[in-house]
């Protein structure tokens, strides 16, 4: 008897997010995640930042279900703006 080998390639969906880099005042960097709350991540380089936060993005995703997943398709940033407050 022949045996048939059928293979399931795993689709993976590719996501893209806004992050906002912001220096630390001890040295290094700060991302945020606007579109992913309380993702968020730090790096001594920008080289090292960004790595740190595409593992964060990745562990926050692991999360979340294929409904929230499509929910978050659906939220664009549009701007980040300046806005003078008195202290």
């Amino acid at each position: 008897m022949i045996g048939l080998v059928v293979a399931y390639e795993r689709l993976i969906a590719m996501y893209e997010f806004d992050v906002v880099i912001i220096e630390d005042e001890t040295g290094g960097y700060v991302a945020l995640v606007p579109a992913l709350p309380g993702c968020h991540t730090q790096g001594d380089t920008l080289e090292e930042l960004m790595e740190n936060v595409k593992e964060a993005i990745d562990l926050y995703l692991e999360t979340l279900t294929d409904e929230e997943k499509k929910e978050l398709l659906r939220q664009k940033v549009i701007g980040i703006q300046k806005v003078r407050a008195l202290v």
